[in-house]
Order: structure tokens, then sequence, then C-alpha cells
């Protein structure tokens, strides 16, 4: 980027915050956010009319206000696909994981309370022929869904739109249109859809509640799809298994209840932190400004129909 465009870097990994992204959006024809540099409609107005293009750092656009930039005629762009087997390789690793204890496990060794092997001691579940769950079948979705298949998991899916039914073949996926349903009869459920006020608290004490005392709860997608509370509450009490959790819903801070509980991976967001992937998105990024300032539409434009 710097060799070809005036760029200011922030190479530090340290957060603007609204004040420093407004600054430089003030400053700037592009900026390039993340999925933490969240952009509202007050802060496009108080950014002047300089701001031609956002181009984000990443497939999920919740973190931006697409109504208000559009009415100030802002071309918003994203990275599509370029995470989708990082993601997909983390919800299968924390799919195996999860059921087997491997986090617990790893505990009992750090912590130096590990006695040695003995017939009953760390039993885990066994994954094949296991009901696999996947809420939200886009790229991820299908992603994880190949994997699964290859694990002998019986994969069932839920989504706004049924798959064709060549797409279903090839994964060996069942469809289900009852969400309410695919949640009960889950052994393990992954979460892969996006963030917004449709799915806040997709999984909540309700449907909680309705899940096996055996199953297992994966979430490599965006914290806030699961009520945190509520999943606590059921972790402690035994009314669900297990869980692996990438995401969170007050990141980065993470409650000290889900560290502690034996039963749960916690993960630091990794699931785009690969290098290859991360240079993927900086080349879709280039790629996407270059078009926008030839006076071409990019290839990954997101808000479309304009005036």
């Amino acid at each position: 980027m710097s060799e070809l465009f005036d760029v200011v870097l922030n190479t530090d990994d340290r957060p603007l915050g609204r004040e420093g992204l407004v600054g430089a959006m003030r400053d700037s024809d592009v900026i390039v956010p993340t999925v933490t540099d969240r952009i509202d409609g007050a802060m496009l107005a108080e950014a002047g009319d300089r701001l031609g293009m956002i181009a984000n750092f990443g497939a999920g656009i919740e973190h931006i206000d697409l109504a208000a930039a559009r009415r100030r005629k802002i071309i918003v762009t994203n990275t599509p696909g370029v995470f989708t087997d990082d993601t997909a390789d983390l919800a299968m690793m924390l799919i195996l994981s999860v059921p087997r204890r491997l986090g617990e496990g790893s505990r009992l060794i750090r912590d130096g309370h590990w006695t040695g092997w003995a017939p009953s001691a760390m039993l885990g579940r066994c994954i094949g022929g296991k009901r696999l769950g996947i809420v939200g079948m886009g790229r991820i979705g299908q992603a994880v869904a190949h994997r699964a298949r290859a694990f002998g998991l019986d994969v069932v899916y839920h989504n706004r739109q049924r798959l064709p039914p060549s797409v279903e073949n090839m994964f060996g996926a069942a469809y289900e249109p009852d969400l309410e349903k695919l949640i009960a009869e889950a052994d393990i459920l992954t979460l892969h859809c996006p963030s917004g006020p449709e799915t806040r608290h997709l999984l909540n004490s309700a449907r909680l509640a309705e899940m096996k005392p055996t199953a297992y709860i994966i979430n490599t997608a965006r914290g806030d799809l699961i009520d945190e509370e509520a999943l606590i509450a059921a972790l402690q009490q035994g009314a669900i298994a297990g869980a692996g959790l990438d995401v969170f819903a007050s990141e980065p801070a993470v409650d000290d209840r889900l560290i502690d509980l034996p039963n749960v991976i916690t993960l630091p967001h990794l699931g785009s932190a690969t290098v290859e992937g991360r240079e993927h998105a900086g080349e879709k990024i280039i790629a996407n400004i270059r078009f926008w300032v030839d006076g071409h539409r990019p290839p990954d434009q997101v808000l479309t129909g304009w005036v």
C-alpha cells in the first residue's frame, strides 16, 4: 500500500478509538478499518467530505453503519471468502477438542495434577455418528460441513434459504427448517451466522434449556449470538456438556466464569489469525482501492444502487 498510495499506518495494533477514527476519516480518501473499529453514522457525519471509501479488513461489516455510508455516497468494500478455510479449520478443531476434553486435559498437565493414565479418567465423547447442527450455511458453514463429513458426523443445517439439492448432496447435509428442532436435537451445535438485530442472543436461555445435557456448543462467529449469562448458567448447572468459544460478548473482556469452567475452551478470537489469510485480505483491499481510484466499481463492493 505504501508503494501505491500516500499512506498513514497504525503499526502497533493499538485501537484508534472514536476520536482517532474520526480524525483519520477527515484526513483520508480511504480508511481501512478492522472488525473492532466501530464506525457509526455520527462518526461519518463528523468525517467531512473527503472520505470516499471504507475498505474493510475482513468479511463482516456489522461494525459499519452501511445506511449512513450510503447516504453520504461512501463506497464500502470487504474481503469475502478470505478467512473461510481458516475459520472453518478453527471451528473443526473445537468440534474435535471440546467433546474429547482437550482443554481440561491440557490444564491437568500444565497445573501438575496429572497422576497418570487410568481406565476411567478423562473420558470424553467420540464424534463419529453424532449430529452436528450448523446454524448459518454460508461459506464458512459449508466449509465446516465439508470437514465434518470426513469425521463421520451427521450434518444438519439451518439457513435463511435452503441450499440446492446438489450442494446438500456434496456436503452430505440435511436441511432443517425448524431452528428450535435443530438446536434441541444437535449433539454439537456450531454457529456461523452474521451478527445483527435478528441474530442477537439467537442462543438464549429458552433454547439452551431445550438442548441435550450431552450437547456441546461451538462459536467462532460473533459473541453476541449467545446470551452469555444464560450460557454460563447452563454450563454451571450441567444443562449442556461443554463449549468451545473463539468470540465473546464484550471482547477483549472475557467473563472469568467461562475461563474457570473446565468444560469450556476459550480462545482469543483466532478465527482469521493466519499469516496467509491476513496477506490475502490485504491484497484484496489493495485491489478494491485501486479499482476505486481508477474510477471503476471495486470487485468487493458491499453497497449497490448508487445514484
